[in-house]
C-alpha cells in the first residue's frame, strides 16, 4: 500500500505557499533508505556509492547525500559542476558518459574524478583530449551483449549505444598499461529499475569472473569494481521493493567465490544507484482543473508530462493518491491528464480512482528519480518548484518554478527581452 508522509491538510497548507504543480521530497525517508544501502554492502571496505545525478540533479539532495558519504555519478559538464559545487570531486566522482565533448574529459580530469571510458576509441581520444597524456588510473564500461538479458526500460545489451565487447576491453586494458596507467576498475550497467534481487548478484558475478579473466590474460590488477545502478523500486502497490540485504550478501558470496578463491586481491565495490535512493520519496502535487466526459472520462491537471514524461515516455505506472478521499468515496474511472498539445500526455489510462472534482489536490507517488530532472519546455510549459520536507516537518524550497522571464532569457528578442 502506498502511502504518504503528509496530510491533506497540511499539504494544503504547502500548497497555499507554493503553488501546484511542484515536487516534495522526504528528507528523513531519503536518509534511512540512504543508510540502509550502506549497511547491506559493509562487509566491504571499500563499498562506495556514488549517486546517479541524473536522477535527481538537485544540489540539496545531493549535498543531502554526500554527507552519508556518498559520491556523485555524473554523466555531463551540468553534473560535473553540481558535484563540485557540493564538495564531491576526486575519486568521490564517477565519470560514466557517452559521446563525450573533450571539455568534459577536461573537466572531469580538473576534479581527478574516475573517467570511465564508453568506447575504444576513446582511449586515443582522451589522450588527445588532456594533452598527450592519460591519468593514472581509467575504468571502461563493459557490455555483456547477449551474456545478459536487459528489461523494458534500458533494452537489450546487445542493442544498446554502450560500452566495449570483451576482446575490446582486453586490448584496451593492454593498452592503458603500455600508455602508463597504473591503476583499474571496471564497470557495467545492463538494467534499469530491475527487481529481481539475483540479476543484481548475476551481473556483480559476471564481473568478478571478467576481472580474473582480464588481470590473468594482461597482467593487471584492478582495484574496484563498479557493479552500475539498475536497482528498481514497486512503482505498483501490489509489488514487493528490492530485497537489498540479500543482494549485498549474495554478492558477498559472489566476491569470495568468483573472486578471491580465483587469486584476484579484494577489490573495493562501487554502485551509482539513483532510482532506489531518492525514487520512493519524491512526489509530483498537482490540482485538479477539468473534469472532462466524452468517450471517457478525464481528470485534467496542472501538471503535464513536461512535470512528469515516464508515462508518456514507455507506458510507466506511477500510482496516483487523492489526499482525503474517504474508503466508501464513489469510484471512477479516469484517464488523468496534461494539458500538452500531445495525445500521450497522460499519468494514468483507466485507472480507478475516487471520484474527483475541479480543485481537488491529487499525489503522484514515485517522482523522486528521474521525474522533475526529465523536464522539458514543449508549449511554452516552466518548470515547477521542487520542495524538500525536512524531518521535523517544515518545508523548505529547493529549486523554484521558472517563470516566462527565465522560458524567454536566451531568446533575442527586442518584444521579449525589454
Amino acid at each position: 500500500m502506498k502511502t504518504l508522509p503528509f496530510t491533506l491538510d497540511q499539504l494544503e497548507a504547502i500548497a497555499a505557499r507554493w503553488p501546484t504543480p511542484f515536487h516534495i521530497y522526504d528528507e528523513a525517508a531519503i536518509v534511512a533508505n540512504a543508510r540502509r544501502l550502506k549497511a547491506a554492502f559493509a562487509w566491504n571496505k571499500g563499498f562506495h556509492e556514488f549517486f546517479a545525478v541524473k536522477a535527481a540533479p538537485n544540489p540539496h539532495l545531493m549535498e543531502l547525500l554526500r554527507r552519508e558519504g556518498f559520491g556523485s555519478d555524473c554523466s555531463s559538464m551540468a553534473e560535473l559542476v553540481l558535484a563540485e559545487a557540493v564538495g564531491n570531486k576526486g575519486e568521490d566522482v564517477m565519470f560514466t558518459s557517452n559521446d563525450t565533448p573533450a571539455a568534459e574529459f577536461r573537466k572531469a580530469a580538473e576534479l581527478g574524478a574516475i573517467i570511465n571510458l564508453d568506447d575504444i576509441t576513446h582511449l586515443d581520444f582522451l589522450e588527445r583530449s588532456l594533452g598527450g597524456r592519460l591519468p593514472e588510473l581509467l575504468c571502461c564500461r563493459w557490455n555483456p551483449g547477449p551474456l545478459k538479458g536487459g528489461n523494458a526500460i534500458i533494452g537489450k545489451p546487445e542493442e544498446a549505444k554502450y560500452g566495449f565487447t570483451k576482446p575490446q576491453l582486453i586490448d584496451a586494458y593492454r593498452r592503458m598499461k603500455e600508455k602508463g596507467v597504473k591503476r583499474f576498475g571496471l564497470h557495467t550497467m545492463v538494467a534499469s529499475n530491475e527487481l529481481d534481487p539475483q540479476y543484481i548478484i548475476d551481473t556483480a558475478t559476471l564481473l568478478f569472473d571478467l576481472v580474473v579473466e582480464i588481470s590473468r590474460e594482461v597482467g593487471v590488477t584492478f582495484e574496484f569494481v563498479n557493479i552500475g545502478g539498475g536497482i528498481g523500486i514497486p512503482y505498483r502497490p501490489e509489488q514487493l521493493p528490492m530485497d537489498i540485504e540479500r543482494v549485498g550478501k549474495g554478492i558477498e558470496g559472489a566476491f569470495k567465490t568468483h573472486l578471491i578463491e580465483k587469486g584476484h586481491p579484494a577489490v573495493r565495490l562501487y554502485m551509482e544507484c539513483g532510482r532506489c535512493i531518492t525514487g520512493p520519496y519524491g512526489y509530483l502535487v498537482s490540482r485538479v482543473l477539468h473534469i472532462k466526459d466524452t468517450y471517457r472520462k478525464y481528470a485534467g491537471l496542472d501538471a503535464c508530462m513536461a512535470n512528469l514524461m515516464r508515462p508518456a515516455l514507455y507506458g510507466a505506472y506511477h500510482h496516483i493518491t487523492v489526499p482525503g478521499a474517504t474508503s466508501d468515496a464513489p469510484r471512477v474511472v479516469y484517464d488523468v491528464t496534461g494539458s500538452l498539445c500531445e495525445n500521450n500526455d497522460k499519468f494514468a489510462i483507466q485507472r480507478e480512482l475516487p471520484e474527483l472534482h475541479p480543485g481537488d489536490l491529487v499525489v503522484i507517488h514515485d517522482a523522486g528519480a528521474h521525474g522533475h530532472a526529465m523536464g522539458f519546455q514543449y508549449n511554452g510549459k516552466l518548470r515547477s518548484a521542487e520542495l524538500l520536507l525536512k524531518p521535523d516537518g517544515s518545508v523548505v524550497q529547493i529549486r523554484r518554478a521558472e517563470t516566462l522571464a527565465d522560458y524567454f532569457a536566451t531568446l533575442d528578442y527586442n518584444g521579449l527581452t525589454k
